[in-house]
């Protein structure tokens, strides 16, 4: 993918393509993105404007399940 495409990608396009990446292969958001990344050969900075606020959410949460992020209490339900 050219740096022109990835300027015209909406925020909300790129976390549908990582989330149907995921459903695909069964692998982490944090992986996918990573993933995406290789394909397009782009420094993960690079899209990091275009990631949105569930998707980092899902993305912190994968993190914590891999204990790369301290786990955050919850209140039970």
């Amino acid at each position: 993918m050219m740096f022109e495409e990835l300027k015209i990608m909406s925020a909300k396009k790129f976390s549908y393509e990582i989330e149907e990446f995921v459903k695909r292969t069964g692998v982490s958001h944090w992986d996918a993105v990573l993933e995406y990344c290789s394909e397009n050969k782009l420094e993960p900075e690079t899209v990091a404007s275009l990631i949105t606020k569930p998707l980092k959410e899902k993305i912190e949460v994968d993190a914590m399940k891999l204990n790369l992020l301290p786990k955050v209490s919850q209140l039970p339900l």
